[in-house]
């Protein structure tokens, strides 16, 4: 097995709605992505002979992914008044609402879909929300 490892940090807010703790509060993280991508055999032919895939194609959409998530408050569909969201919008905060409780474990598990449907063969995502703990998710 070859592997490719990168990553890429987003800084955001989230919440835990329901949650029976400090994170069930409004507070952020810095976020850090580490995606690991992989094949059995190195590519044979092409411009990409004896590789995996290209670095670079993978630090792209890494980037990507983090940028797309980076500095907004992250929270569960359903679980924000319609006033408060309107409310927060109306004063320019940038929100995005997510079909999941905002957990690392569920962001590891949702970085690698979109990751997967962008064609890129990854392995595991592993989400740290502090540079101590992550949660990961590989098939």
């Amino acid at each position: 097995m070859f592997e490719l490892k990168t990553s890429a940090s987003f800084d955001s807010a989230h919440f835990l709605s329901g949650y029976q703790g400090k994170c069930a509060n409004l507070h952020g993280h810095r976020w850090k992505i580490e995606v690991t991508v992989g094949q059995e055999a190195l590519q044979e032919e092409g411009n990409y002979r004896g590789m995996v895939i290209d670095f670079g194609d993978v630090k792209h959409a890494v980037k990507a992914l983090a940028d797309s998530y980076d500095h907004a408050m992250i929270y569960e569909e359903g679980t924000l008044q319609r006033a408060t969201v309107e409310a927060l919008l109306a004063e320019g905060f940038r929100l995005i609402a997510v079909p999941f409780r905002p957990t690392a474990e569920q962001f590891a598990k949702c970085f690698y879909e979109k990751l997967i449907a962008d064609g890129l063969p990854v392995r595991r995502v592993a989400v740290y929300e502090t540079p101590e703990n992550c949660a990961v998710y590989e098939v």
